[in-house]
This record gives structure tokens, sequence and C-alpha cells, in this order.
């Protein structure tokens, strides 16, 4: 009973923020993933009377065919920073899930003047000049042994050769190993706010892989959602996910 009132809470605030202005949110989805992970969530936001793009990163989801060994952090922001032109989007509200949070840092420094506020979604927040792995505090030996790596691809153990679709593809391992480099600076007069997804942990919030970037984002003062939920709320915690970036508007 108190799944479904809650249920109903959370539809009748959807509804309320649906009669305010619309948004533009782009959605940036993480390592091994697609825009396919955010189809739900892209579904509410318009349902609420947002605009929603979910660009799949070049070499992922249904673009895996695309994917070659020169792929790098760099294509993807490209891929980011195009939709945005070629859309002419104003005003965005950028979210970048896990992985996603080096591509939007760097999608931010290349087009400040179209942002209107950045979401790290239990995301990595990159340091000037550092890489995904040097991000996570890992050497690339640390990750080699930590992840398959096969013919310039990342292949952990739940990634499985099938023809299932959708489902996660492995990852251009030149993405994560890319520095990027991106100006603080130019990056300090966009909002930023950054959700943190935690689950019950034994030994606490300090043994989550983010809590990193949970307390860098505290340290710079960004504002901060804690949502208890797993790694991908947009899958165990949809309707609160929503919701949040609903109030970020």
């Amino acid at each position: 009973m108190l799944k479904r009132y809650f249920s109903i809470l959370i539809g009748c605030m959807l509804c309320a923020m649906a009669a305010s202005a619309q948004s533009t949110y782009v959605i940036v989805h993480g390592a091994w993933g697609g825009a396919w992970q955010f189809k739900n969530t892209g579904k509410l936001l318009q349902e609420a009377g947002q605009t929603v793009y979910r660009p799949t990163l070049t070499g992922l989801g249904e673009r895996h065919h695309l994917y070659n060994p020169s792929v790098n952090l760099t294509t993807h922001i490209t891929d980011v920073v195009n939709t945005i032109l070629f859309e002419n989007l104003t005003d965005v509200i950028l979210v970048g899930h896990s992985y996603g949070g080096m591509v939007v840092t760097g999608v931010a420094d290349s087009l400040p003047d179209r942002i209107k506020k950045v979401i790290y979604l239990d995301a990595i927040i990159p340091e000037e000049n550092k890489s995904a792995i040097q991000s996570l505090g890992m050497e690339e030996s640390q990750a080699s042994n930590s992840f398959k790596v096969n013919d310039g691809v990342i292949v952990p153990a739940w990634v499985r050769d099938t023809t299932i679709t959708p489902r996660d593809v492995p990852h251009p391992v030149a993405t994560f190993v890319q520095p990027l480099a991106y100006s603080a600076a130019r990056l300090s007069n966009i909002p930023k706010t950054y959700i943190f997804t935690y689950e019950n942990l034994r030994g606490g919030k300090e043994k989550d892989d983010f809590y990193r970037f949970y307390q860098k984002a505290k340290n710079e003062n960004w504002k901060i959602v804690e949502l208890e939920a797993s790694h991908n709320p947009q899958i165990d915690k949809l309707q609160e996910l929503v919701a949040i970036l609903l109030e970020e508007k």
C-alpha cells in the first residue's frame, strides 16, 4: 500500500513539474552502455513536458559496429558536442552517468555558453589533464588486472558475447586512458550538481567506488543529492531519479 501511495505521489509531482517551463536535457550514458539505458528516463521527462536527447557514444550501443581502435575520449566528447551544435541547443541541462562524467566535462569545456547546468549522476569528476583511470585512483597496470582488455576494448565479466539486445558491449580502452585537458576556471560559472547513489555497504558510504567524487563535489560546494539506489538508478529507482532531474531544471 505504501509503495502504491509513493508511486502516486511521484506521479503527481511529475504532473506538477510538467506545468513549469520546458527545459532541454542531454543525457550521456556510461561505459559499456548506450542511450537505450536511459530510454525510460527520457520517456518520463518528455511526459513531463521536457525536451530530451540521448546520444549514443561511438562504438557503443546501437553504434557498436562503428568501433575502431582510434575511438577515444575526444571521439565521445565530439559525439555530444555535435548533437548540441547540429540540433542548435542552448541552455542545456547536461547529465553524465558514470564514465559519462568524463564526457560531459569535456563537452561543457567546449561549449560553456550553451550549457545551463551539468549534473554528474554517480559519475567520474575528472582531474585536469587526468584520464578516467587516473581519476579513479588507478594505474593502467591495475586497470589491466581488473578488466580483461582484448583487441583495444575493455571486456568485464558481465559483458557477454550474445545476440540478445539491448545489452552492454565492450568499451574502447582508449577512452579510459586518454587524459582530459580542460579548464576548471572555464567551468566555474556553470552550476553543477552531484547525484550520489549508494547502497547499504559494509563499512559505509566510504566503500562506494564513487565516494571520492561525492567528496570532491562537496569540497567544491556543488549541490549534492543523495539517492539510496544502485549505480544504475535509471533502472532500479527510475521515478525517483526523474523527480530529481526535474527539480534540477
